[in-house]
């Protein structure tokens, strides 16, 4: 037994080693570059632009509205999943969507940069918009292809951490240096060099690999598949309508809510427009159950009748007209997605549902809570949470995916993502003394060398920036690790046929949850001080471990009952 381990992990760095020096690796950095840099610039960088500008801050507002592409991404990803862009199949099934995306983002970066803000403001917020919904696509095809051309080789479990690290990497680049270098060359000069380079990732995409089987006639198998469908009973003309017709409905609702949102926004006086976060919080939930919980249920009635072979026979295998044949395009496209999954996933769902809903929930809302946390509450000056925050915080980051990316090999992905979920509950606990004073991190930063090695910082240094620059270390490094796993885990159970709309749903549940949260933890803040909080989210955090306990136990139970035993990451690969 004693050999077993140097064996176990000398395997576990051989496969790691395969795996970073595989193709398909490098061009998944490239993506999760080219998938972090328009969020960084749109929703972050810009505003700084805007600020100098002397836009004012009414006006900028209606700029927020561009993170409802990254909320509400869901929306459109049954298109990705099933349009072809005319002349550009050829390029494949994910990549005729990433590469026109990079492109016209980069087009409008560089268009951006020789516009002024405040006197072609329209233009500036129009090509902002249409960016920000490019860069949203782009993140659907992205993640689709990262699914869909993984193998023993290039896994899924690193291409994850890759692509995480790309896109960690892009937010230092277009935050943090990219305030840096427009304080040298300007901003029209900064825009004008990220469009460059995301020109140039565009570039570079042409090359990637395609997955194994991608058709170079998507309309031929598409077809083929749904005659496979009628022929399997799937395609029931009286089921399929009605299925339809409630979730074309429901969508369709959701979809108007937020385009009427938009249009008010974009076309009301600033007095009159409505707030985007009481939209988020009012509208949301509700686009939540009519996009997904209502759709899901009827999935689970579909997948109910299927097995018990009930009324499904399709009354012929091919469909009557050209119309009808469009309602099963349609009906494949909105709901097989979750038929698929919940007949493949039936009860275990919720447990699945309350993983996702709970894993990255205090991630998600303390970032709005951050700063005024350190500059309003600890005091601390914009230079000192910039260096511990941007500097120390980006690089333990990345440091904790490359460590969550080795221990997805050497260790598996449940494990990882028991042991990411725990380190990150606990580091809430970190914080928790930061707001009682940090006597404990002090001693701790003391004792390690830490606070002399923060205080030789020319200008900023000293033993209260060690303190925050330790939390925030440790916090991130737990952060790194638990977003390699949890990623890496969302990806491992969707289909691969329908990996554009399964992971789009479940990745914007992750968002849309936090961003829903905020108004209560803001409240409790007001109320009961950041200490009370921070003990809070630490119990929200362990009870996401319990989940992750629960579904693992899950996935053992269900390797053993079909008899499939489950794949060893850190086995030797074949010669």
């Amino acid at each position: 037994m004693a050999s077993e381990a140097p064996a176990k992990k000398k395997s576990a760095w051989r496969v790691l080693g395969l795996a970073l020096t595989n193709r398909k690796t490098g061009f998944m950095l490239v993506f999760g570059f080219a998938s972090g840099l328009p969020f960084a610039l749109f929703l972050g960088t810009l505003f700084a632009w805007l600020t100098e500008a002397e836009v004012e801050l009414e006006t900028m507002g209606i700029f927020s509205l561009i993170g409802l592409a990254y909320a509400f991404q869901f929306l459109w990803s049954p298109m990705i999943d099933k349009v072809d862009i005319p002349l550009l199949r050829k390029l494949g099934k994910r990549k005729q969507w990433i590469v026109p995306m990079q492109v016209l983002l980069g087009s409008i970066l560089v268009t951006l940069s020789v516009l002024d803000p405040k006197s072609q403001l329209g233009m500036f917020s129009l090509l902002a918009g249409i960016g920000a919904f490019a860069s949203a696509t782009q993140d659907i095809a992205i993640n689709a292809w990262r699914i869909d051309v993984a193998d023993d080789v290039a896994t899924l479990d690193i291409l994850s951490t890759i692509y995480q690290m790309g896109y960690r990497f892009s937010s230092l680049v277009g935050g943090a240096l990219g305030l840096i270098i427009a304080a040298r060359i300007g901003w029209p000069e900064t825009y004008m060099l990220m469009g460059a380079i995301l020109l140039g990732a565009g570039f570079i995409g042409l090359f990637a690999p395609n997955a194994d089987g991608d058709k170079a006639n998507t309309m031929a198998a598409s077809d083929l598949e749904v005659r496979e469908l009628r022929k399997a009973g799937e395609l029931s003309p009286h089921v399929r309508n009605r299925a339809l017709a409630v979730v074309g409905i429901l969508w369709a609702a959701a979809i108007g809510t937020v385009l009427a949102f938009m249009i008010m926004s974009m076309t009301y006086a600033p007095e009159d427009r409505p707030n985007p976060t009481q939209f988020t919080v009012n509208f949301g939930p509700w686009i939540i159950v009519a996009t997904i919980i209502l759709p899901a249920l009827i999935a689970g009635w579909l997948s109910s009748q299927k097995e018990q072979g009930l009324n499904l026979l399709a009354e012929d295998d091919e469909p009557s007209n050209g119309f009808d044949f469009a309602l099963d395009h349609l009906y494949r496209a909105l709901v097989m997605p979750l038929v698929e999954f919940v007949g493949r996933m039936g009860w275990s769902l919720v447990l699945i549902l309350a993983v996702v809903l709970t894993y990255r929930i205090c991630d998600a809302i303390w970032g709005t809570f951050a700063y005024p946390f350190y500059l309003g509450e600890l005091n601390y000056t914009n230079d000192e949470v910039a260096f511990a925050s941007k500097f120390f915080g980006v690089g333990a980051i990345i440091a904790g995916l490359a460590l969550g990316g080795f221990m997805l090999t050497a260790i598996g992905r449940m494990a990882t993502l028991f042991i990411g979920g725990l380190l990150a509950a606990l580091t809430n606990l970190l914080y928790a003394d930061l707001a009682i004073g940090g006597h404990n991190m002090q001693a701790v930063s003391d004792v390690v060398g830490f606070t002399w090695l923060i205080s030789q910082v020319p200008g900023i240094g000293s033993a209260a920036l060690a303190k925050l620059t330790f939390t925030i270390f440790f916090e991130n490094l737990a952060i790194g690790i638990a977003g390699a796993a949890y990623i890496a885990w969302l990806s491992s159970i969707v289909e691969k046929k329908f990996s554009a709309v399964q992971f789009a749903l479940l990745s914007s549940l992750t968002m849309l949850v936090g961003t829903l949260g905020r108004g209560a933890l803001g409240e409790m803040i007001e109320d009961q001080g950041y200490f009370d909080v921070f003990i809070l989210t630490t119990f929200i955090g362990l009870a996401a471990v319990v989940l992750v306990c629960l579904e693992w136990w899950r996935q053992k139970r269900a390797g053993r009952n079909s008899g499939v035993v489950t794949p060893d990451i850190t086995a030797q690969p074949a010669e």
